[in-house]
């Protein structure tokens, strides 16, 4: 399997936002400024984040982007699986009535295998896991002398 840049950027923007948690709402511009990506790619992949509640919009003069959820609560899985569709390293994984084969297919259950433990890992790896925190979001926000930026 290989990510788009879909995936990756997209995965970029949230890492983004949740090093930027306890800010508040941030402009876009900001966002593609230090990721150094395209603010017009970024929006296409905002809709789509939004779409899947993974992403709010916050209007006005202060408005930006954020994350819908606490950084902890949002995992790699979800942001991969929204941007690029589900996850399996070849279709018939998912699908197999698209391979007459698949019933007796000698090597499914190796890609049944890569594709369980590649969904294992992205959806137990959350945003704050990849920031390497190790306290919660809420005891952080009591005391933000705690949060380092990376």
């Amino acid at each position: 399997m290989k990510l788009s840049t879909r995936g990756r950027y997209g995965t970029r923007l949230m890492v983004d936002l949740a090093q930027h948690y306890a800010d508040g709402p941030i402009p876009l511009a900001e966002i593609a400024k230090r990721q150094d990506l395209s603010a017009k790619y970024l929006e296409q992949l905002i809709i789509l984040l939004r779409g899947a509640g993974l992403i709010r919009s916050v209007r006005g003069r202060r408005g930006g982007y954020m994350l819908a959820r606490k950084p902890e609560k949002i995992s790699v899985g979800e942001i991969v699986e929204t941007l690029e569709g589900k996850l399996s390293v070849v279709d018939c994984v998912l699908e197999p009535e698209l391979c007459y084969r698949a019933v007796e297919c000698p090597t499914r259950d190796i890609w049944v295998g890569m594709t369980d433990v590649l969904k294992e890992q992205l959806f137990s790896l959350s945003l704050w896991d990849i920031l390497g925190k190790s306290t919660p979001v809420d005891d952080l926000l009591q005391n933000p002398d705690q949060i380092r930026r990376k």
